[in-house]
């Protein structure tokens, strides 16, 4: 099992990565905003579903063959990259609703949790690096390594469920005083397009 050290040391940078700009987060962000606080909760659970899959990767050595495979890592991360210009495309095409229907507009929450899933799952750098990071705070002299490993990304996921939902209720709130106004809510779905085509162009051009 992991120690008290190791256990901090890893929260600690967890907390850290979590912080760092990034796709993840700024999708979160642009979710929030567009969409309210519940959807940045939904994406980030989501996410986090994601990330749990990744670990398991790390654990059963799924991760180096997409470290290895170009063909592999090349399919994931195109999947990934059409699912963002969907997004965008989306994004784009939404005009501004009356406040009084904007509930109706609003994706379902199972919708968003999938959208976060699909954006953390077919994004094949976090596995490879998950498979770099991990093994750092592993040590095989404290027990099974695949335990050691589940331990680690279930600590890497309550730090992402801290730092993204605090931004989801930061940016929903945001988002939600923003959207009173037709022409900002209009202002703001272009600007979630252009951050979804920023993380597909992002992805496509993501190498091994």
């Amino acid at each position: 099992m992991l120690d008290a050290n190791t256990t901090l040391l890893f929260f600690s940078a967890a907390l850290l990565l979590a912080l760092a700009p990034g796709p993840d987060n700024l999708f979160v962000l642009a979710q929030a905003i567009q969409n309210g606080s519940r959807a940045g909760l939904a994406v980030t659970c989501g996410l986090c579903t994601g990330l749990f899959g990744h670990t398991a990767a790390v654990t059963l050595g799924v991760a180096a063959l997409l470290q290895t495979s170009t063909l592999a890592f090349t399919l994931l991360k195109t999947m990934g990259g059409i699912y963002l210009c969907y997004l965008a495309w989306q994004a784009f095409r939404a005009g501004a609703s009356r406040p009084s229907t904007q509930i109706m507009d609003t994706p379902s929450l199972g919708r968003l949790y999938r959208r976060g899933v699909i954006m953390n799952i077919c994004n094949p750098k976090v596995s490879i690096f998950f498979l770099a990071f991990l093994p750092q705070f592993v040590d095989p002299a404290r027990g099974p390594v695949s335990l050691q490993f589940l331990s680690l990304g279930g600590l890497f996921l309550l730090a992402t469920v801290l730092v993204f939902g605090g931004i989801s209720i930061s940016a929903g709130l945001v988002g939600n005083r923003a959207r009173q106004s037709p022409k900002v809510q209009q202002i703001i779905n272009r600007l979630a397009g252009m951050i979804f085509a920023g993380l597909a162009v992002k992805l496509f051009l993501t190498r091994q």
